[in-house]
């Protein structure tokens, strides 16, 4: 097994996690520094997903002509030189003319990496990937709460460019090393049966309709309270900087540990009992954020609600390979990231608006809702696809596999 492309991968989602991690909570200070509303977070969201959205409409193309090492060093270098335009911004026009590239950047890293990955079968790498970004938006706020408290919220934007250097370069090595191997076969010839179930065009629309809804809806509400949180914390629980810096820790720290926990069990959890229970967990750990009985339970809900929703993107994307078939899933995967991306920026621009319409308490009923929306999709989805077929690793052609860490019993698929 290519243990320095696992690696390399779970270290590439940690630094994709940082900036997720670090926009809510240096928000407030941003925004004094420019002299914004509270709710103008909603745009920078709203331009970052669309360089995301646009992106993954063609991940799965690209990972079939350059190659999974390729895609992400472009990632990298892209990423590197969004972040920088944070750092240095003069004006916030400029800010949100580099989050179009920000966006593009995170599109690629996460689709790229998410669909390699999940069409090998390996599920525990998955959630150890998904565990990685968790890493990345645990440390992002204690990150800025940092530089905050040693005077600017710019150094740690700084912190960031480098580290995507980093993984831009890395990446680049490895495609040296992997050489022809990186490339995965443009498509399957015409003549090869799918893999998966044969529905109607009608039917295999409607799946991937509900399909890229729960991944819309699911990351709207895990980005969305994120992101918010820290404003929350500040601007309606009355909470102080440091303290607010360690709150919002908790919400993705929670999501870390709880991703990390499902990885490394002895007997994986299956993925449709992850999503059930995590999805009905969310709606009540949402409804106590709703209900605000004090300063203290409300953190401790943020802190629950990011435990329960922390297994049911994996789970969902370890899914879908069996829902629709192995080589349709090159391309879904990705469009499923983008209907993802939309729904973190798109939902998190809404609850912005709404904040700005009414107040900060608006947040956790705007929470709650969310979550009984992602139950009920989930629903739905389920009814049009019952019975997943198991999620089954594909054998490769020789010299060829679609990225980071195939191994004996991890074949990559054509």
């Amino acid at each position: 097994m290519n243990r320095r492309a696992d690696l390399l991968a779970l270290g590439s989602f940690v630094v994709l996690g940082l900036p997720d991690g670090m926009l809510g909570t240096a928000w407030p200070s941003m925004r004094a520094t420019f002299g914004l509303p509270v709710g103008d977070l909603g745009l920078i969201l709203l331009l970052g997903t669309a360089g995301s959205v646009l992106v993954t409409v063609f991940v799965g193309t690209l990972i079939q002509r350059l190659g999974v090492p390729a895609l992400l060093s472009v990632a990298g270098l892209c990423a590197a030189v969004g972040v920088t335009g944070y750092a240095l911004a003069p004006g916030f026009g400029v800010v949100l003319g580099v989050s179009v590239l920000s966006g593009a950047s995170a599109g690629m890293m996460d689709a790229g990496l998410n669909t390699a990955i999940a069409l090998t079968g390996r599920q525990r790498l998955l959630n150890l990937l998904h565990g990685a970004y968790g890493v990345g938006t645990a440390i992002g706020p204690l990150v800025v709460t940092v530089a905050i408290l040693t005077g600017s919220w710019r150094p740690a934007y700084l912190t960031l460019t480098v580290l995507d250097l980093v993984i831009a370069g890395s990446w680049l090595r490895q495609r040296r090393r992997d050489g022809p191997a990186s490339r995965v076969a443009e498509r399957a010839p015409a003549n090869e049966p799918q893999s998966g179930p044969q529905w109607s065009r009608r039917r295999y629309g409607a799946v991937l309709a509900a399909g890229m809804s729960v991944f819309f809806l699911y990351t709207g509400l895990e980005v969305g309270a994120g992101q918010w949180e820290a404003s929350f914390c500040r601007g309606h629980l009355n909470l102080s900087a440091g303290a607010t810096g360690l709150a919002t820790f908790g919400y993705w720290g929670a999501l870390t540990v709880v991703r990390i926990s499902l990885a490394l069990v002895p007997r994986p959890v299956p993925p449709r009992t992850v999503v059930r229970y995590g999805t009905a967990l969310a709606v009540i750990a949402a409804a106590v954020i709703w209900w605000q009985p004090g300063p203290a339970v409300t953190v401790i809900a943020f802190a629950a609600l990011g435990g329960t929703l922390a297994g049911v993107f994996p789970a969902l994307i370890t899914l879908t390979p069996g829902r629709i078939g192995e080589q349709r899933a090159q391309h879904v995967i990705a469009w499923q990231v983008g209907a993802a991306a939309a729904g973190g920026a798109g939902v998190s621009a809404l609850i912005g608006l709404l904040i700005g319409a009414t107040s900060l308490a608006v947040l956790g009923p705007a929470l709650t809702a969310l979550a009984v929306l992602v139950v009920a999709s989930e629903l739905i989805l389920t009814r049009l696809a019952p019975t997943p077929v198991p999620a089954r690793p594909v054998p490769a052609r020789p010299g060829r596999g679609p990225g980071p860490g195939p191994g004996p019993a991890d074949r990559p698929p054509r």
